[in-house]
């Protein structure tokens, strides 16, 4: 059974052109921790989401995979 994607970061940077690194340094987390969020092995939490989305300029929604 695979792993669920719960949020769409890594295509939101892709899209940006910016890299897991680049976003690491701007919420000083460690790019291993960020290169989890992007495969969604792990989530942030809801604060580091919008501190995610006010980083990228994106409403919040944009980074998170609809389940309707």
């Amino acid at each position: 059974m695979g792993k669920k994607a719960i949020n769409r970061l890594k295509v939101v940077l892709v899209e940006q052109g910016r890299t897991n690194k680049w976003l690491a340094e701007k919420l000083n987390k460690n790019t291993a921790t960020v290169s989890r969020w992007c495969t969604n092995e792990m989530q942030p939490s809801l604060e580091t989401l919008i501190n995610i989305a006010s980083v990228l300029k994106v409403d919040v929604r944009e980074l998170l995979i609809s389940t309707k």
